[in-house]
Formats: structure tokens, C-alpha cells, sequence
């Protein structure tokens, strides 16, 4: 099955937004099949530390991008692409749990290629934020603007650049465009005057 373009699911949303239809409720949950409740002084799904291989993973691209460094991309990009694999399997293995797992990964996925890298990345953010990470607020927005670029749409909050160390690559503006409040709440610097 293939996925809906963005403009298709804006215009489905839209319209049954503005159909007369009952209003909308949350479906009732599911109990999580052979779950036991934790015994008294176990510990609990939140105190679960951060998966130390994904830690590992995510120093290492950043050590790769320190401030002021000369970076020897013909170094750095194999190395990126190693990490991206790796965290890929990571994720499919379902070793992600904590809302660090979840930003580690993404950030190391914001280094691959593909469309539905980013696109996985932003849903990794969505799920760090849910278990409280807050330094995935500027990542999502980031994975979207990448995703959008790699699809040939313009990008929404503007985070992206057109090459290494260039200009920001124009922001979109009009109905694609999002508020300065939106881009606050990402932790994303306001658009630039006149845009």
C-alpha cells in the first residue's frame, strides 16, 4: 500500500473535518497482552537507562561535527553511513525504549539518504518527545524539513541549508509556511524578516 502524499492527506483531513460527523474520540485502549504488574521495588519501565550502543553512536556523530573543526567529509560520511545501518538494526530489533534511545537514533538517521530515513527520524522525535525528551523538539522539526526537501516539496520551518557550511536553503512561506510561535515551540530560530 502506498503512502498518502501530504497534500492528499491535508485535503483528506480536510474534508472530513468539514463533513458532518460525529465528534471524534479516542478509541479505548487496549490491555498490553501477558504484561504482569511489577512487583513492589522493581524497576519501573522509566528508570531504564539509555541503551549505551545508540549513546555511543550519537557521541560519535557529533564528535564528527565539533564547532570549528575542519570536517574531512571523505572520513566522515562512511562513518555516517556504518551508523545509520547500525541504528537501523537496533530499531528493528526493538531495542530503542528510552526517550534518549528514540533521539540518539534519530539524530544518527538525520545523516542517511533516503526520504523514509527522515521520515522515520521524525517519528523517532515524536516518540522521544512523548517519553519527554526535549532535545528532540528542534530534530523534529529539522527531520521534517529534510524529509520535505528529499520529496521536492519546500521545506516548513526552515532548518535546512543547501550544502555544507552555505545559506539556508529558502524557507516556505504562505500556506506552507509555519508561525514564529510554531517555531519557538520547536526551538527553532524565527523566520528572517520579510519571509
Amino acid at each position: 500500500m502506498k503512502p498518502l502524499s501530504l497534500l492528499a492527506a491535508f485535503l483528506l483531513l480536510r474534508a472530513v473535518s468539514t463533513a458532518e460527523v460525529a465528534p471524534f474520540a479516542m478509541p479505548p485502549t487496549r490491555p498490553t497482552p501477558n504484561v504482569a504488574t511489577p512487583a513492589p521495588g522493581a524497576v519501573s519501565p522509566e528508570a531504564v537507562a539509555d541503551n549505551p550502543e545508540l549513546a555511543r553512536l550519537f557521541r560519535e556523530d557529533q564528535d564528527d561535527r565539533q564547532a570549528g573543526q575542519v570536517i574531512d567529509w571523505s572520513k566522515v560520511i562512511p562513518r555516517d553511513a556504518a551508523r545509520v545501518k547500525r541504528a537501523k538494526e537496533l530499531y528493528n530489533r526493538g531495542l530503542l525504549r528510552t526517550g534518549g534511545d528514540y533521539f540518539h537514533a534519530a539524530m544518527v538517521l538525520q545523516r542517511a539518504d533516503a526520504a523514509d530515513d527522515f521520515l522515520l527520524a521524525h517519528e523517532l522525535c515524536i516518540v522521544a518527545l512523548l517519553k519527554g525528551e526535549k532535545r528532540a523538539r528542534w530534530l523534529a522539526a529539522a527531520s521534517e524539513d529534510r524529509f520535505l526537501l528529499k520529496i521536492g516539496r519546500p521545506q516548513r520551518f526552515g532548518t535546512q541549508y543547501r550544502g555544507r557550511g552555505d545559506a539556508a536553503a529558502e524557507p516556505a512561506t504562505g500556506p506552507a509556511a509555519v508561525s514564529d510561535a510554531l517555531r519557538r515551540e520547536f526551538n527553532v530560530t524565527p523566520a528572517p524578516a520579510g519571509k
